[in-house]
């Protein structure tokens, strides 16, 4: 089983500038079903990360979900900054 964090830590490592301050932590959620996924990390890259208009986290929620299917869970990403 693909543990959920590591799979969006490596996905979003790529598109930060400062990588030392990246953190992605796995929390649970409401029930059993359900993930929590925290990405924090300083302002400009929070920027990135979101994207104009939200796209960027959007694309990140899309994949994220495709990787989650296999474990039959519902994931929720929350961007905050440091």
């Amino acid at each position: 089983m693909a543990e959920l964090d590591k799979v969006l830590l490596n996905l979003v490592e790529p598109m930060v500038e400062d990588r030392e301050h990246l953190e992605v932590t796995e929390m649970p959620g409401d029930n059993d079903r359900e993930v929590l996924l925290r990405v924090r990390a300083k302002d400009e890259d929070i920027a990135r990360l979101i994207g104009r208009k939200g796209m960027m986290a959007s694309a990140l929620r899309q994949v994220m979900a495709v990787a989650s299917h296999t474990e039959n869970k519902r994931v929720s990403i929350t961007f905050e900054q440091i």
